[in-house]
């Protein structure tokens, strides 16, 4: 038997090589002359120098008018173009570039390219717009949408209610109300060939669009279009130090927040009544700027692992006031708001034994409020409030602390759970302190053969401070009411999941969830909430080319709520069912026509549907809420040419709702001027062809 001298021949001689050296049998000694030591190279081990990946177009259109198809096609305009790109370049000594581009042209489109040297330097470059749409059929009769001052037209007439407006229909107009945000970034990092390294990232986001709004007149509102136009900067930048077995790392981050528009002015559409003005004014968001410093350490050796984080920073806010149409003197010219942050985490995991480990958290945050508490003159539009008014510095200081252990009793059967212990402290609030405690167990078996599943329950408490209701509020709130989020609360929830696989070409996946909620002391508020989920998956492969998968989703919602007519003890209940179902398919067939095509079907529908019945002596239906959704993507795949692939997609998707909110007339209601119905029902079409090439 010949053997050939290799690397794994020398890693076995290595040991040896040690005690031969001393009588001149060493390695540095051998007859070499005839070793090829060609053969010696780690052919897989080299990296070819060059381009490789590939670059793809592509070409839609899209047939429905009704913009929200958008949200689901990617593309709000009836034609539309992508590109798409994978491009890796290695070069000599270390040098790389990758390009990766996915649906540049389209409104949900991403592209991130770095460039640097192994082991040195990176530089990055990235981008990303978004975009979100809801309707293009909202009417308002304003004139100046997108802009900040938004006029009735010469003709106007004013009356006491949107029905008597004579000129309300004849001056509708449609908009669009709809999102759009790019984010562009440029990073570089630095490596030495010490333990250091250092980073440092900016980032530019521009929202634009249209979003809604309402504007008041005394009791007399109107539903407006406000212009969305923010420029948000964010800066990154860090040093890092890593060693065998620790990291840690200083960080800034801070990030500036400028609006375009500080305010937006309107004609009142109405008789101004009580006093009211013609027009009105109201402060959009103001410029703002957050800064923080983190310090972060990780430790990490063969049987515990310890993290932390500190964490200073602060939010400031000072911009003037708009003072448009407010005709009373002000304490200051701009609210100076200063919130302090600080922040701190720790976690630690250590193995006890082989079957043994234990972890445990604590994290802190805290957020005071600096601000200066000024007197105030407010405009009272009811009897409810009083003529003067404080701007309220909130606090806010949280603790949560974990402590959780897992055992492995033997193979295939392992027991986990662990303890949670949640503090809160508000300042002003109903209830300044709220604690909350869960403790947990679940019991995993996976010992059968072709059989993985486990059991998992939990219990929860939430008490706290005594309740009381806020000076700030209490001649508006009722005694009795408590807030959801602060009030007392009991929390059951058993979790189980099981998933089978009875032959290698199938699997199938069940779990279900329940969680109970009991507000025991809650009178007047919500007192009670089920929440009920299943789910199932299943994923047959019927040969090696034909691959079939179907999932489907239940969850059921029920809540019990009290209330009270006459701001005492509770007078109604309601009944409120929430449902939604989520069900899918997929079909892939590949491998056709000498391998060269691969035929896909995806399907999937959604339905989600809101009931409350209110109890008041005779039982009624509050109003009906659904959604349903469906979507198909048929497609087919051909490789052309060793280099050439094309793509054919066609998606339908046909959407139904029937939201009360969104189907009020303009003038619906008397003392409001509306965006007129927002419903959807439609079914659109799309066609995508695309086309890659393998460089």
């Amino acid at each position: 038997m010949k053997y050939k001298l290799n690397l794994i021949t020398l890693a076995l001689l290595a040991p040896a090589s040690f005690m031969a050296t001393a009588g001149g049998y060493g390695l540095a000694n051998a007859n070499t002359e005839n070793v090829k030591f060609s053969a010696w190279s780690c052919k897989g081990c080299t990296v070819e120098a060059g381009t490789t990946g590939s670059i793809g177009i592509g070409a839609g259109y899209n047939s429905e008018d009704d913009i929200k198809s958008a949200n689901a096609f990617n593309n709000a305009n009836e034609v539309a173009g992508k590109l798409d790109a994978d491009i890796q370049y290695r070069g000599e000594n270390g040098y790389r570039a990758n390009i990766e581009a996915t649906d540049i042209g389209m409104d949900n489109g991403r592209a991130d390219i770095n460039v640097g040297k192994l082991g040195t330097y990176n530089l990055n470059f990235n981008y990303r717009s978004l975009a979100s749409y809801k309707s293009n059929t909202a009417l308002t009769p304003y004139q100046g949408v997108g802009g900040n001052d938004l006029t009735l037209p010469d003709d106007w007439v004013t009356a006491g209610a949107s029905s008597q407006m004579p000129m309300l229909y004849s001056s509708l107009n449609p908009f669009e109300l709809s999102l759009n945000r790019e984010r562009a970034g440029l990073g570089l990092e630095y490596q030495t060939e010490s333990l250091f390294t250092t980073f440092v990232n900016f980032q530019r986001e521009e929202k634009t669009g249209i979003k809604q709004a309402s504007g008041s007149f005394f009791n007399q509102s109107i539903m407006l279009a406000e212009p969305v136009d923010y420029t948000t900067d964010t800066l990154e930048a860090g040093i890092k130090l890593k060693g065998d077995n620790w990291f840690t790392s200083l960080n800034y981050n801070g990030s500036s927040f400028k609006n375009a528009n500080n305010q937006l002015s309107y004609d009142n559409a109405f008789n101004p009544t009580f006093g009211a003005q013609t027009r009105g004014y109201m402060a959009l968001d103001p410029d703002n700027e957050a800064h923080t410093v983190s310090l972060m350490g990780q430790f990490n050796d063969s049987v515990t692992a310890v993290s932390g984080r500190l964490m200073v920073g602060q939010m400031s806010q000072d911009q003037e006031f708009v003072t448009s149409g407010y005709g009373y003197q002000l304490p200051a010219e701009s609210l100076d708001a200063s919130v302090d942050l600080t922040g701190m985490n720790l976690k630690a995991v250590t193995k006890i034994s082989r079957s043994f480990r234990v972890n445990g958290s604590y994290d802190y945050s805290d957020r005071q409020n600096n601000t200066q508490v000024e007197e105030w003159t407010q405009i009272s539009i009811n009897n409810v409030n009083g003529q003067v008014a404080y701007n309220t510095p909130y606090d806010h200081t949280s603790h949560r602390a974990k402590l959780g252990a897992d055992y492995r009793i033997n193979y295939g059967l392992k027991l986990d759970g662990g303890y949670q212990f949640k503090r809160d402290e508000r300042s002003y609030q109903d209830r300044e302190i709220t604690d909350e405690s869960n403790l947990w167990a679940r019991i995993r078996v996976s010992s059968f053969e072709n059989w993985d599943m486990w059991v998992k329950g939990s219990y929860g408490q939430r008490d706290g401070s005594d309740y009381e209701v806020s000076e700030w509020t209490s001649k508006e709130q009722n005694q009795l009411l408590r807030k959801y989020y602060l009030a007392d609360r009991d929390r059951s929830q058993i979790e189980a999941r099981v998933s089978h696989t009875p032959m290698d070409e199938l699997t199938i996946d069940f779990g279900v969830r329940y969680a109970l909620d009991d507000y025991n002391n809650t009178e007047i508020g919500l007192t009670e909430s089920k929440d009920t989920s299943y789910d199932a998956n299943l994923s047959y492969m019927f040969s090696a080319d034909v691959m079939f998968n179907a999932f489907y989703n239940h969850q059921t919602i029920n809540s019990d709520q009290s209330g009270s007519s006459n701001f005492a003890s509770a007078t109604w209940q309601a009944e409120i069912e929430d449902k939604i179902d989520v069900m899918g398919a997929g079909l892939s067939y590949n491998n056709l026509m000498d391998s060269r095509l691969r035929l896909g079907l995806d399907y999937s529908y959604s339905d989600s549907d809101s009931n409350t019945q209110v109890r008041q002596g005779i039982t009624g239906d509050y109003g009906d809420y659904f959604a349903k959704v469906h979507n198909v993507n048929l497609y087919a795949q051909y490789q052309a040419t060793d280099k050439m692939g094309l793509r054919l997609d066609y998606k339908i998707e046909k959407y139904l709702d029937n939201d009360a909110a969104n189907d009020i007339a303009p003038d619906g209601i008397w003392n409001v001027v509306g965006f007129g119905s927002n419903s959807h029902d439609y079914t659109a079409h799309m066609v995508m062809l695309s086309m890659s090439y393998k460089l």
